[in-house]
């Protein structure tokens, strides 16, 4: 694809498997200081399998500079409802620390809808931290509605209790 401030936007390779998941356990270890669950290095290996699919079924595209800065996963929602539109959905972006604010997750971003459109989808979705205002920026930028709002609450059990925060 194309190339700007030398970084280019392209399919990832097989080759390129370890270096996305060392980014993605970085993505998922910055998440947590905004609310997410989900544990970096105990899915190592659960996503070292994902992303090799992800680059068989070429649903992934790297930034590479000086190496790869950056990444975006992304699928075609079949689902088992039929639906009045095709959609498509970004399942994960990340750029390093040291590539932000150069329009490298615009460019991503942009492949992945790209990529999307060609495969027939006509609507896009992503999910995004509430209080990642970085990552809402983002997506209100490329003109991202609201559409779904996602509510949480705590509760006691068993092995879990208010108390334990």
């Amino acid at each position: 694809m194309n190339s700007d401030n030398g970084v280019t936007i392209e399919t990832a390779t097989i080759d390129d498997v370890e270096a996305i998941v060392d980014c993605w356990v970085s993505l998922v270890a910055d998440q947590q200081q905004y609310g997410s669950t989900l544990k970096a290095a105990a899915n190592r290996t659960v996503v070292t399998e994902r992303i090799a699919r992800k680059i068989i079924q070429n649903e992934l595209l790297v930034a590479r500079g000086n190496g790869i800065c950056g990444f975006v996963m992304f699928e075609t929602d079949g689902g088992v409802y039929s639906q009045t539109e095709s959609i498509g959905t970004i399942t994960n972006l990340f750029v390093k620390p040291a590539s932000r604010d150069s329009g490298v997750g615009s460019r991503l971003l942009a492949g992945a809808e790209s990529a999307l459109a060609t495969a027939g989808v006509t609507t896009v979705s992503v999910e995004v931290l509430a209080a990642n205002d970085d990552a809402r920026r983002l997506y209100d930028r490329q003109e991202y509605d609201t559409y779904r709002i996602e509510l949480r609450k705590r509760i006691e059990n068993d092995t879990h209790s208010k108390d334990d925060d």
